[in-house]
């Protein structure tokens, strides 16, 4: 995927009811939505949160695409009752704002990123609806005031469950890939790694692969004594699907302890990351700028030495003037800052919206109405 415009609704049919103008008016409807939950902020065009929310997960190719909005809609719907505005039932109508800016997992092709865009302007909640990949949210908060306000530009990494890339210029072009796994060319991410890790384990168990810790640490992560007892558990649902991303950890504990294959693992994780990084960098044309490269994701944020050491290593031969980062700040803050770009917000509006994300950022449980089970505390979600 080349350069790009983030897909967007305009207001084609929509007749939003007048609103009285004003800081203290919603004008920006941010949505931050990954798979396991979504963050919901209302902000005034000073940059003021006047209202937040956080509800589900966002799994559109699970369940649908209007079940999958109704999600938002509920987590939507209770942001404007935390900002006075409406009632929280669900289906019960919102004000519209000037601007919904949505980050979503899931919308990880053009076509996507078009239906859902259609699909969120269709409830109303705005005269116009921008849709981007969730991985943009990563890089629009990880970008400083004095790298982005005036005119973001950057490249983002997102390894969490999966990996993606994403990149942006001042003029508002894009560049991304597919991201949607082997099919489309990927490699690694928390899921990958895990995978990787019970192949290798699997091979040495039998005697057709070389010796490993992951062979005896993998089945002890989950109270098993051997890689056959847990292969069994795996494959007959004992132990579900989502937890194998729990391995990931496993895997790089035993790179820590100097294991070969798993140190190989991580070693081709960070050649990954580093190889979509430079590929971004030259199809913006930023590969001999200074240029800020952002880290996200639960597996790069979550600063593992030999692999975020190696990734500098690798940028500093290859993008030798890009300036890499671990982005820690919520997803959310930069899908407020997306829309506040939107309306030309001027940068004390982004210095509020920032001021008020980053001394929420550790208070987990904050969030008015937090979702149980949703993964409410503050970080939980894996993203890629």
């Amino acid at each position: 995927m080349g350069l790009n415009q983030p897909r967007s609704a305009a207001e084609a049919g929509f007749r939003p009811a007048p609103s009285a103008g004003g800081p203290r008016t919603p004008a920006v409807l941010a949505i931050d939505a990954g798979n396991s939950k979504t963050d919901v902020a209302l902000l005034g065009t000073d940059g003021s949160v006047l209202g937040t929310a956080r509800g589900g997960g966002f799994r559109p190719p699970a369940v649908g695409v209007t079940a999958a909005v109704d999600v938002l809609a509920e987590a939507v719907a209770r942001a404007h009752a935390d900002a006075g505005r409406a009632p929280a039932a669900p289906g019960a109508p919102v004000p519209p704002v000037q601007q919904v800016m949505a980050c979503l997992a899931n919308a990880d092709l053009p076509v996507e990123e078009e239906q859902l865009a259609t699909a969120l302007m269709e409830r109303g909640w705005a005269r116009k609806v921008t849709v981007h990949n969730d991985t943009f949210a990563v890089l629009r908060a990880g970008l400083l005031a004095h790298e982005g306000d005036a005119a973001p530009r950057g490249v983002a990494v997102v390894c969490g469950a999966g990996i993606n890339c994403a990149g942006m210029l001042p003029d508002g072009r894009t560049t991304r890939f597919p991201a949607i796994g082997r099919l489309s060319g990927d490699w690694g991410g928390g899921g990958g790694l895990s995978e990787e890790a019970l192949w290798h384990a699997a091979r040495a168990e039998d005697g057709r692969g070389e010796p490993t810790l992951l062979r005896t640490a993998l089945p002890a992560h989950f109270g098993l004594d051997s890689m056959y007892a847990l292969i069994e558990a795996l494959h007959l649902g004992r132990i579900p699907q989502a937890k194998r991303l729990e391995l990931t950890p496993v895997l790089f504990g035993a790179a820590a302890e100097g294991d070969a294959v798993a140190r190989s693992l991580v070693e081709r994780m960070a050649e990954e990351v580093v190889t979509m990084v430079v590929v971004a960098l030259r199809r913006l044309g930023l590969l001999d700028e200074e240029v800020p490269v952002l880290l996200g994701g639960g597996v790069l944020a979550a600063g593992h030495p030999l692999l975020n050491g190696r990734i500098n290593q690798l940028l500093a031969l290859r993008a030798p003037r890009a300036v890499p980062r671990v982005v820690h700040a919520r997803p959310v803050l930069g899908a407020s800052l997306l829309g506040l770009d939107a309306l030309g917000a001027p940068p004390d509006a982004h210095d509020r919206a920032r001021h008020y994300f980053e001394t929420r950022a550790h208070s987990p449980g904050t969030e008015t109405g937090a979702a149980p089970g949703t993964g409410a505390e503050a970080g939980a979600d894996v993203r890629g």
